[in-house]
């Protein structure tokens, strides 16, 4: 086989399809939006409705047809929450989205002198 046949992944099943099809989906769904990446999306979107539906049809899973439905939603998504200018905040894990919740704020605790709490309130 020549080097360039050698460059695509092949799943062996839904499971990893899916798995790998995630992995893609989180690395690039913070990036600037393109006309490539929308691309890209689209026929990643493409490929769980045909290819990879059609082989969980086959396994005659029905917990991974339903996994397989929310990833798609999932994707579409993010195509109409990207397309409107604003940021998608969560990401995939186990088909299904998470949120991240926004900003967190550390707090930093320091005892003062303080018999409740054990947290000052440095002024």
């Amino acid at each position: 086989m020549k080097h360039k046949e050698h460059r695509y992944i092949q799943p062996q099943n839904t499971q990893e399809a899916m798995l790998l099809i995630q992995k893609l989906f989180n690395k690039y769904r913070n990036a600037p939006l393109t006309n490539e990446l929308l691309e890209y999306h689209n026929n990643l979107i493409y490929r769980l409705q045909s290819d990879i539906k059609d082989e969980a049809i086959k396994e005659n899973n029905p917990n991974q047809l339903k996994a397989l439905a929310s990833m798609t939603e999932i994707m579409r998504n993010w195509t109409t929450v990207r397309l409107n200018g604003q940021p998608f905040n969560g990401k995939m894990r186990h088909f299904k989205l998470v949120t991240d919740g926004g900003l967190k704020f550390e707090r930093n605790i320091h005892k003062i002198n303080q018999t409740t709490s054990h947290r000052g309130s440095r002024h």
